[in-house]
């Protein structure tokens, strides 16, 4: 296993290059730059000429090297991110991308397995639930629950929720994870001075993501445990351990499940960039500070760094998942452990 985990490893990294080489062409594909940027500012909120406006622009970019040639912007930003662990200089935060990152990154996982541990325990148990019982009226409320998690739109629930929550309710301190009094954006989970009224109060603005984010997985969920399991309960040595008088909960628990989880586990591989990015349009109606909105506001405005990045860190993600589920189907199958040996 050892073995295995070091080559998937290895061969991560030319992967990771390609992926960066890819990702920075396409970031400076657009016409314009973080300089465009600056100059329609100062036109439009400095009410600056358009000449001055244009010299400013230009005094910038010779000062970032965004006059320099594409292959020069990418071997500074790889020689940085090899040798000094720099990620470059965002222009828009005006800060190290590091740091954009770190205040983001931690708070985005957190949120995001959050969603994905509540998506996979309850989709896999309504799934169980209504493959054993199927054609009842369990069955239908639950497919019923899981097409509605399947086809409405995220931003669509966020927006009816926002508008219950701000115009109806009248709850107040929305989007962010604290109350003022906490410190609103600037903890999450209260790592260093953690109360219970302190996370009392991080489940009162999260949930609404939480709950937004968990219903599509759970629906994806539970449409696939319950195909699987429909499949497998018809299988030959399910029919032969119920023949050797087993009882029904053992042979749906012990046999069946274990072999109709496959596909669940293999999807983990991929799972961890849609978790980070999943909430995109949830984060941004909310207007969290996570990984999403600075994904998507990097791009709008040629913050090149962050978006390069942020796109690497998913690719990151996603090499880390494949491995991890990977291992977890070792784990759950002995049969592949024997065939990689």
């Amino acid at each position: 296993m050892i073995k295995f985990l070091g080559i998937r490893l290895m061969q991560a990294v030319p992967v990771l290059m390609v992926m960066s080489i890819i990702t920075f062409i396409i970031i400076n594909a657009p016409p314009g730059d973080y300089g465009d940027f600056i100059k329609s500012n100062m036109i439009v909120q400095g009410n600056a000429s358009q000449e001055a406006a244009e010299a400013a622009a230009n005094v910038y970019r010779e000062e970032h090297g965004l006059n320099d040639p594409l292959f020069i912007q990418y071997f500074r930003w790889v020689g940085g991110i090899i040798t000094r662990g720099d990620f470059g200089h965002s222009y828009y935060y005006n800060k190290e991308v590091s740091t954009v990152i770190s205040e983001r990154l931690p708070r985005t996982l957190l949120l995001a397995l959050t969603c994905h541990f509540f998506a996979s325990v309850f989709g896999i148990s309504f799934g169980i639930i209504a493959a054993t019982r199927q054609y009842s009226w369990v069955d239908t409320v639950l497919s019923f629950i899981s097409f509605l998690g399947m086809t409405i739109p995220r931003f669509l629930l966020a927006l009816i929720i926002l508008y219950v929550l701000a115009f109806k309710l009248n709850v107040q301190e929305l989007g962010s994870f604290y109350s003022s009094r906490y410190g609103g954006q600037e903890y999450w989970l209260g790592w260093f001075d953690f109360n219970w009224a302190k996370l009392w109060n991080l489940i009162q603005h999260v949930w609404p993501v939480v709950f937004i984010a968990t219903m599509g997985g759970l629906a994806y969920n539970m449409r696939v445990m319950r195909g699987n399991l429909l499949d497998t309960l018809n299988s030959q040595y399910v029919e032969t351990a119920r023949a050797k008088g087993l009882p029904e909960r053992t042979v749906i628990l012990k046999h069946a499940v274990p072999n109709a989880l496959h596909p669940l586990v293999a999807y983990q591989g991929v799972i961890l960039p849609y978790m980070l990015t999943g909430e995109i349009e949830v984060a941004i109606v909310f207007s969290l500070a996570t990984v999403g909105p600075a994904i998507v506001g990097s791009m709008g405005i040629g913050d090149v760094y962050v978006t390069a990045t942020l796109l690497l860190v998913l690719g990151a993600t996603l090499i880390i998942g494949n491995i991890i589920a990977d291992l977890l189907l070792a784990v759950l199958d002995p049969r592949i452990r024997v065939g990689r040996d």
